[in-house]
């Protein structure tokens, strides 16, 4: 038995029947980490402390102490506090900052039995989805090292990918659970906002931020899913010819890599041959709404919140300190005119808070409920995962796009709304690299999402697990 082959479930279900340890699941992790060490997934974990770690469950199990995580190895962002290891952000300075209490959701996952291997490299601040960071080095595509595992949770879906872990938790406000996931060949889950806690983790906007699962099976998202959100019911079940679902090919479908098209439309065939019912109606609007919504929150609540995270967790650091030592281009430019209060006018957010994003759910409730919808299947992204170094510009179909909004761009209108969404690799493409697609539902239909997830990953299967190569070969 392979044991970095397992699913967390499968994994959880083998060291309760004594297949092996705790301390033995972590020994293969550690070995496998440094076999890929070169993708740069994990910026900081201590061998010693890990395997004590392991241990303390293995001697939990042993006293019939078997809460839903035990002995479960999790990678967290490094921008969940943990007190047990740094919480930096992957920004200058706050390099070495160990807050003094974990966050309420690495909290949670610890007191369910999770091990905590290690934090996960992201892209500065989360301002970005490329994860290549100055400072810690970048992340890397374990499909290709020369490419992006996308962000800005894009280390932990590496080490998902690469074999290193079963699953993850990452953090999304624009997409950024969600994009790793589908570069990467995996699954990501952003909550119903407010779902999960969100104290303890360096923000972005209080508005659009929330702690996301990360996996290789949605059944596993299912599991953690009930962990973060206090659940106690068992996972929901679904079959797909139960299951009623919209296909918006305005906006979403535009613009698609042929290689990623490919993939997305033959995925449409196989849920139009097993739904209840494929029906394409479209979503009037979207581009509009979501320019008048996503950038002008995010903007203007990232110092309002930046400003109270410090304050509460690192006093010594101010906005200002933080924004000296930023060493990416692109998150120094745009958090320049944070600190500085010029990206977005009060008026502007004011607008986009009490007008424009109501509306905008409103449009998005009115679609599941006029039109019977389950949920809705859309293109996680546009292409499949670019080179490293094209944090402004991407090719896209043979032009020059800017990266962030041509990545964000079928993630982001979800983000602005408050829904859940769940990328579930699909497929891979004529390139070789992975495909996802994005099942979003009405807001509180989270446990039906996963459900109807985990029906489509029945089908569809796993991706073959990418054979890991050094960027000299």
């Amino acid at each position: 038995m392979e044991i970095l082959d397992l699913t967390l479930v499968r994994a959880l279900e083998s060291m309760g029947g004594g297949a092996f340890s705790a301390v033995e699941y972590v020994q293969a992790m550690l070995e496998r980490n440094r076999e890929v060490a070169h993708l740069n997934a994990i910026v900081c974990h201590d061998e010693a402390s890990l395997l004590a770690s392991a241990a303390r469950r293995d001697r939990q199990r042993r006293h019939n102490d078997n809460p839903a995580l035990l002995g479960a190895p999790l990678l967290l962002k490094d921008n969940i506090n943990t007190v047990d290891l740094p919480t930096s952000g992957c920004t200058p300075a706050l390099k070495g900052h160990v807050p003094p209490k974990n966050a309420p959701v690495a909290q949670a996952l610890i007191d369910a039995g999770a091990v905590i291997f290690g934090k996960a490299n992201m892209h500065e601040l989360a301002f970005g989805i490329t994860n290549n960071n100055p400072t810690f080095g970048p992340a890397r595509n374990p499909y290709n090292p020369d490419l992006i595992p996308g962000g800005s949770s894009g280390g932990t879906a590496a080490a998902i990918a690469a074999g290193v872990l079963p699953a993850g938790i990452g953090t999304d406000t624009g997409g950024s659970t969600r994009l790793p996931a589908a570069f990467c060949g995996i699954c990501g889950f952003r909550p119903t906002i407010g779902r999960y806690p969100t104290g303890g983790v360096i923000p972005i906007s209080a508005t659009r931020d929330t702690p996301g699962p990360m996996a290789r099976a949605v059944e596993d998202l299912q599991l953690l899913d009930r962990v973060m959100a206090a659940g106690t019911a068992p996972a929901e079940t679904i079959g797909l010819a139960e299951v009623r679902l919209g296909v918006p090919r305005a906006y979403y479908y535009e613009n698609l890599e042929m290689a990623t098209a490919e993939v997305i439309e033959a995925t449409l065939d196989l849920l139009a041959a097993s739904c209840k019912a494929l029906v394409e109606v479209d979503l009037e609007r979207v581009d509009e709404l979501t320019g008048k919504v996503g950038f002008p929150i995010a903007l203007y609540e990232a110092r309002r919140d930046m400003v109270q995270y410090l304050a509460d967790f690192a006093p010594d650091i101010s906005i200002e300190d933080v924004l000296a030592q930023i060493a990416s281009p692109d998150v120094k430019e745009v958090y320049s005119a944070v600190v500085s209060e010029t990206a977005v006018t009060e008026a502007v957010y004011r607008e986009a808070m009490t007008v424009h994003r109501p509306e905008m759910q409103a449009l998005f409730s009115d679609y599941f409920a006029s039109n019977n919808f389950d949920a809705m299947v859309i293109p996680t992204v546009p292409l499949t995962a670019p080179p490293l170094g094209h944090d402004t510009n991407i090719d896209l179909n043979g032009r020059q796009h800017p990266t962030m909004p041509t990545i964000i761009r079928n993630t982001d209108p979800s983000s602005n709304v408050g829904i859940p969404s769940l990328s579930v690799a699909v497929g891979l493409a004529a390139n070789g690299l992975p495909v996802g697609v994005c099942l979003e539902g009405p807001a509180g239909s989270d446990r039906k999402i996963l459900a109807i997830g985990k029906a489509l990953q029945d089908e569809v299967g796993f991706l073959p697990r990418p054979v890991v190569r050094t960027t000299k070969q």
